[in-house]
């Protein structure tokens, strides 16, 4: 409430409405205004919201934040606001809701050009039309192109094709400047539009973005296990991989309940095993997880793949035309403190269980076990000591595995009380890039690790 105070009396400053009705000529009346209580990134709340119609509108708000030393922090649907650091300052708050739209490419064309503030789904279903779709599955609901990018947020089908940001063959942005610029079209160039993935705007305001198309596959299925215990789940990955099914994602949902599997008696191991069963979902207990495998590809071959797939995960596997219903969603919700864990697939039945060692209990875990890379859930309620003492403990584990845990979200006591990034190979070379491409801290400033 102070912070929201204190944004609120800084509008009084003078300047300020000189600075609110130059927004309003490069913006049009309707797409400028003080920042409101909802106007906030990470808890820290905004002076001005801009939402410009174009990049040549956006330029000019980027150039005016300079003139006056006015810090800038971009938002797509806000669908990931609060993931990450709380910048510094939020002076304006840069909506890219209009820089939306998919460019006109020839039919059959190999990529597709799509404004940063075009709702992802609304990308997909547009590509649907011509049999084609970009290989995203981003879960947050409603995310922006800018916003998937950005956070360096992905789905289950980061498997098979990699994540968002490795689909990319360039991209247009701003820089800290207001001048626009088209990074791809060659290795350097590329590796540029790739650094801009992940930073959360803090690096340059992303524009627009051209990515890889590729045509929807006529067959999915999804095949399913019951599993119980993490290091069953590691055995079954590897069995699932050693098979070179080619699957295009390997999802895991292990909840809070899941624990030693369930014993059995005779008859009842009989009955499961009776050729009516074959195919068939069998009710488990409620702790039971489950891992989910999808094939894609055409539906004779995939369905040759599911059978073969059924068959090898044994008692319980079932093949379904449709996804379980925590597909593309996180194991956590708003107020709890959620972290990522990446870890070499080998390793991740140990981080798993180093993390309910530490939080005296199984905690739920969901995300692609088949790369090692899930997410997990602390309740909201537990206090900032106790989950910096399961982010050291579970972190002292991942150091030796060449893994890593980061706090993605987290309320905010939590978040100014714990280190959210770990330690990071990277930041050095993360440091020289936002010397070079921001180096007055103008782009979302302490957004980045090391207070970048």
């Amino acid at each position: 409430m102070a912070g929201m105070a204190a944004a609120a009396s800084s509008t009084d400053r003078p300047g300020a409405l000189d600075i609110t009705r130059r927004l309003t000529e490069i913006c049009g009346p309707p797409f400028a205004r003080f920042a409101g209580p909802a106007d906030e990134v990470a808890g820290r709340p905004a002076r001005w919201v801009a939402v410009p119609g174009g990049a040549h509108a956006a330029a000019e708000v980027l150039r005016l934040a300079a003139r006056h030393d006015l810090t800038v922090v971009p938002r797509g649907a806000g669908t990931k606001i609060d993931w990450g650091a709380a910048p510094d300052r939020v002076d304006i708050m840069l909506d890219t809701g209009r820089l939306a739209g998919i460019g006109h490419e020839p039919a059959g064309s190999p990529t597709a050009q799509v404004g940063a503030g075009t709702p992802l789904r609304a990308v997909q279903a547009t590509l649907e039309r011509t049999g084609q779709r970009l290989a995203l599955d981003a879960p947050s609901p409603g995310a922006t192109l800018g916003g998937v990018l950005a956070a360096g947020e992905a789905g289950p089908l980061r498997h098979r094709h990699g994540s968002p940001c490795d689909q990319l063959v360039g991209v247009r942005y701003l820089d800290a400047d207001g001048e626009l610029v088209d990074a791809g079209g060659g290795a350097a160039g590329l590796e540029l539009a790739r650094l801009l993935c992940g930073s959360q705007g803090a690096l340059g305001v992303l524009v627009s973005a051209t990515l890889r198309v590729q045509a929807v596959p006529a067959g999915r299925i999804w095949v399913s296990r019951p599993v119980w215990t993490p290091l069953e789940v590691h055995d079954l990955i590897r069995t699932v991989l050693a098979a070179r099914l080619d699957p295009a994602a390997v999802e895991l949902d292990l909840p809070a309940g899941a624990g030693s599997r369930p014993r059995q008696g005779t008859r009842a191991a009989a009955m499961a095993a009776h050729p009516s069963m074959a195919g068939r979902v069998r009710g488990g207990p409620g702790g039971a997880g489950r891992l989910v495998v999808l094939l894609e590809g055409g539906p004779a071959d995939v369905a040759e793949r599911a059978d073969r797939l059924v068959a090898l995960l044994g008692p319980g596997a079932a093949a379904s035309h449709a996804a379980p219903d925590w597909w593309r969603r996180y194991p956590f919700g708003p107020g709890d403190t959620a972290l990522r864990i990446e870890v070499p697939i080998a390793d991740l039945h140990a981080a798993v269980y180093a993390l309910r060692d530490a939080a005296g209990g199984p905690v739920p875990v969901r995300g692609s076990a088949g790369l090692g890379v899930v997410h997990a859930a602390l309740p909201g309620a537990m206090s900032p000591d106790r989950v910096a003492s399961i982010l050291a403990a579970v972190r002292g584990v991942l150091l030796a595995r060449q893994g890593r845990c980061v706090v993605v979200s987290a309320p905010p006591a939590v978040r100014r009380a714990v280190d959210l990034w770990g330690e990071l190979a990277g930041l050095a070379r993360l440091r020289a890039a936002k010397a070079h491409l921001d180096p007055h801290h103008r782009l979302a400033p302490g957004r980045l690790p090391g207070g970048l």
